[in-house]
């Protein structure tokens, strides 16, 4: 996890929290290279969603795969994806507010400490976002639902190595576990408010 301060003792419950999956990468994997040409246009909505919901005093939190890399940190990950020229990654790099954990496997709560993060910040609601649907935000996802954690998936902020994986991966969460896949656009601080999700003014 980054050394960026926990939430001050005494200071309100965050309640919500965007989670990035994976979207700091160089792409270098099986598929890597047909998920980068499918991932601009959902990195470039998640880059939209999260400066949104910074403004309404959502906290960050990157879940990253450190590749096997188990020296690696957020800044060698960051270097790697910049210099594999990784598509919309300078918007998304983590600010020195963000949260980074670093996982070993597809759920960001697999041997991480995200669950005890979440639980000192208070949140009850979490927004998933990144790369890939069908892959880690799906395992991610699901793992959050079984945890009790109110879920939004948004559909346009995911990409898979094709869209009919995608659809699929979003469908599986809809259907099978009732989870909210509305658009990245009508995640604001009333619908988060209004499913117990950000703090009220």
């Amino acid at each position: 996890m980054s050394k960026v301060p926990l939430k001050a003792a005494g200071a309100p419950p965050a309640l919500a929290a965007l989670i990035l999956i994976d979207v700091i990468t160089d792409y270098a994997f099986p598929g890597g290279a047909r998920l980068r040409r499918a991932a601009p246009p959902a990195l470039a909505r998640i880059v939209a969603l999260r400066r949104r919901l910074q403004a309404a005093e959502v906290p960050v939190i990157y879940a990253n795969d450190n590749r096997g890399r188990w020296r690696s940190d957020v800044r060698e990950l960051a270097s790697r994806s910049v210099a594999a020229g990784a598509p919309a990654i300078a918007g998304l790099l983590p600010g020195r507010s963000d949260y980074v954990v670093l996982k070993p496997k597809q759920s960001g709560f697999y041997a991480t400490p995200l669950a005890e993060l979440l639980h000192h910040l208070g949140v009850r609601t979490v927004v998933l976002a990144g790369l890939a649907g069908d892959g880690c935000v799906l395992c991610t996802a699901i793992d959050a639902h079984l945890r009790g954690y109110r879920v939004i998936v948004p559909r346009d902020c995911v990409a898979s190595i094709s869209p009919a994986r995608n659809r699929r991966a979003l469908q599986i969460l809809a259907e099978s576990f009732g989870i909210d896949t509305r658009a990245g656009a009508r995640i604001t601080r009333r619908t988060l408010q209004a499913t117990g999700g950000a703090r009220a003014d």
